[in-house]
């Protein structure tokens, strides 16, 4: 039967619009439908409106350091409308642009919720329209809670709506979404306390980041709770009183839940289609991207894979140029970079020590030192800077830093990650001197051998 369309795109992320912007150029009959804003969680609630808010907060840190380097200068008031009328500003300029891609791309755009009727039909706003592929790009929302009072916290997305910077806030999670909000509300000037199950924030990260990260917070004067499971809130005044389980009471102006995220396919009708998830809600598909309809795909955080905006995009692309593009392939999941806009930054490559050392017998290399600059400004700062090597092929698994311009950093460092790069490679190129970022390439001295036969055996 002829179809309305040969690919219908449900979501207007970064995957939906890569894919629909792709298979338009292609030559493919395209549509796409986004009910709430174009370009997703990163550019309307995420990435991009955080980093607006990470660079305002380093900008207090510059002020306070900048009299060390000469220059006289007073530390004011910070004003939250200006921050929030900029970065709202910026959102909508940059929605705008994701919308007129697509436009400019051919496809047909709908301003609605997309659902199932079947396999092949979707309802749409008021309209049905059949088409032949299909492709799920929903995203991920944030989880709140059920515990008494969880209606009186925040989300993540409430941060950028609120009217005014709260003198104190208590954070739930140590995830990088409760990491970054903590860095982020500091250096704006608010207390923050911290909260989480964990002994350290960033479970799923390397321990020596994890580590160097509750070392750089507590230095700052976060006030960090590990260990403890919130129970309840209850208002106090005009504020509030978090109780954990552990009996913590702690007051604050406002709560901010950063305690995960799920999959968003609420109200998709994916029953009606014979699309199968898990039982955590996110779609099954195959290393295709193809659901259990094989005709339906799904890409992105609605997959719940791997949680990175490029790594959405890169999908998109490749799926896109599988199905219309003539050219089958896959976009890798393995080595990807990503970074923590937290204070200080992280970022990463490859494996952890622990799941290197999983593998087989690993050098470590480490190295801690005080960056320049704050051996001019006295502000308590370290960067802790990683490398972790198989021993046999004598390849870098793993690179991982703690520090100012890490995330910066490992972007370069990720492209000799994925080409496969020895730690010889590194050795025998030349540093750019004086930066934080030759350390990566004068790391000699291996602190110690990981996933050895015989060491494994000791400790059992």
């Amino acid at each position: 039967m002829p179809y309305d369309y040969d690919l219908f795109v449900i979501g207007g992320g970064s995957a939906g619009v890569r894919c629909a912007r792709i298979a338009a150029g292609h030559g493919a009959r395209v549509a796409i439908a986004e009910e709430r804003f174009w370009g997703g969680t990163c550019v309307n609630v995420g990435c991009v409106p955080k980093k607006i808010m990470v660079n305002a907060a380093e900008y207090g840190t510059w002020i306070e350091d900048a009299p060390a380097f000469g220059w006289e200068v007073t530390k004011g008031p910070h004003d939250w409308a200006k921050l929030a009328r900029v970065r709202d500003a910026e959102v909508q300029r940059l929605s705008g642009l994701y919308r007129g891609m697509l436009e400019n791309a051919g496809c047909t755009v709908f301003e609605c919720r997309a659902s199932f009727v079947d396999a092949h039909t979707l309802q749409v706003g008021e309209s049905r329209v059949t088409a032949e592929r299909i492709v799920i790009a929903t995203g991920g929302r944030p989880v709140r809670p059920d515990i008494p009072g969880g209606e009186l916290g925040l989300i993540s997305d409430d941060v950028f709506t609120m009217h005014a910077l709260p003198r104190r806030i208590a954070i739930v999670g140590a995830g990088y979404i409760a990491v970054e909000f903590a860095g982020i509300y500091h250096g704006l000037g608010a207390e923050v306390d911290l909260v989480y199950r964990a002994d350290l924030p960033l479970r799923g990260f390397d321990q020596d980041l994890r580590a160097g990260l509750r070392d750089a917070y507590e230095a700052q004067g976060i006030r960090l709770h590990p260990g403890q499971q919130p129970t309840a809130i209850e208002r106090h005044g005009e504020g509030f009183v978090l109780r954990t389980q552990q009996g913590e009471e702690i007051e604050t102006d406002c709560v901010l839940f950063a305690t995960g995220r799920e999959p968003n396919i609420h109200g998709l009708g994916l029953d009606a289609a014979g699309v199968c998830c898990t039982e955590a809600g996110a779609v099954i598909v195959d290393d295709n991207h193809a659901t259990t309809q094989p005709h339906i795909f799904a890409i992105g955080d609605v997959t719940d894979r791997l949680n990175l905006t490029p790594m959405a995009t890169a999908v998109g692309h490749a799926l896109a140029d599988t199905l219309f593009g003539g050219n089958p392939r896959r976009a890798s999941y393995q080595n990807v970079p990503t970074a923590v806009f937290s204070t200080p930054p992280i970022a990463t490559v490859g494996l952890t020590e622990a799941d290197a050392a999983a593998q087989g017998p690993c050098d470590i290399y480490l190295a801690r030192f005080t960056p320049m600059r704050h051996t001019i400004s006295r502000r308590p700062r370290r960067t802790l800077m990683k490398l972790v090597v198989c021993q046999r092929t004598r390849k870098v698994l793993g690179a991982h830093m703690l520090g100012e311009d890490a995330p910066e950093i490992m972007q370069g460092i990720g492209i000799a990650v994925v080409m496969g790069a020895t730690k010889e490679d590194f050795d025998r190129t030349i540093g750019i001197h004086p930066t934080a970022a030759e350390e990566f390439v004068t790391l000699r001295t291996r602190v110690r051998e990981v996933g050895l036969p015989e060491k494994a055996a000791a400790a059992e």
